[in-house]
């Protein structure tokens, strides 16, 4: 049997039904740094009961002393600069639980633009490294964000907001399902396949070659 994995993030820690419903049935809950100390803040409110994450993972600059010797033994210290913590965090689950089969990010938005930019931006990074396995979604109070690296369907439910990303600008994506066509649509800039809207509760999206995209729904 596959399962969840939650990794908590130092953005805004999320406040509605959905997102709080993911992290309270995820069979591992894995938190970047600092992302600790928010994650105790609400641990109660979500679950009803104390449950302490499965690891603590990142450079621990963001810790107090006291609350390093209190996880001690669940903490996972990455001093290197290359990859921020929730790369460090996606890599420990992909590395470490070989059963996860969706990993769920949240608190990756919010407080800092940059921040959440960046964070977003890395989907598409992990999707070209390891594929859909695990499957990995950004979810915060207001959207559902994952990446795509080739022709898809994806069952939406119509009239969901749906915006289309990509670095790559010599990539043509065709659409059926959505309000206004992506087919000529030339991804120079972050604005240019954004605002839409699926018109049938499926959206089908067809690659010109293999590449990536984001995807970002309400």
């Amino acid at each position: 049997m596959y399962k969840t994995a939650a990794i908590i993030d130092n953005g805004r820690f999320p406040r509605k039904e959905y997102p709080r419903y993911l992290l309270k049935n995820s069979d591992y809950i894995i938190c970047c740094d600092g992302a600790l100390t928010k994650y105790l803040r609400n641990m109660e409110a979500v679950f009803g009961r104390r449950r302490e994450p499965d690891a603590v993972i990142g450079d621990l600059d963001s810790l107090s002393p006291a609350m390093i010797r209190k996880y001690e033994d669940r903490i996972i210290r990455e001093t290197e600069q290359e990859n921020n913590d929730q790369t460090k965090a996606v890599n420990h689950v992909i590395s470490h639980f070989a059963d996860v089969s969706t990993i769920y990010i949240l608190g990756g938005t919010g407080e800092r633009e940059d921040h959440t930019i960046g964070n977003l931006s890395l989907l598409m990074e992990y999707a070209r490294k390891y594929g859909d396995s695990p499957h990995i979604e950004m979810v915060s109070d207001y959207s559902t964000a994952f990446a795509l690296t080739d022709s898809c369907e994806i069952k939406c439910g119509e009239g969901r907001k749906f915006s289309l990303f990509s670095p790559d600008n010599s990539l043509r994506i065709k659409s059926e399902g959505l309000h206004w066509p992506t087919d000529d649509v030339i991804f120079d800039n972050w604005w240019k396949a954004t605002l839409n809207r699926a018109d049938e509760d499926t959206v089908r999206l067809t690659f010109s070659h293999k590449s990536v995209a984001l995807v970002i729904m309400d």
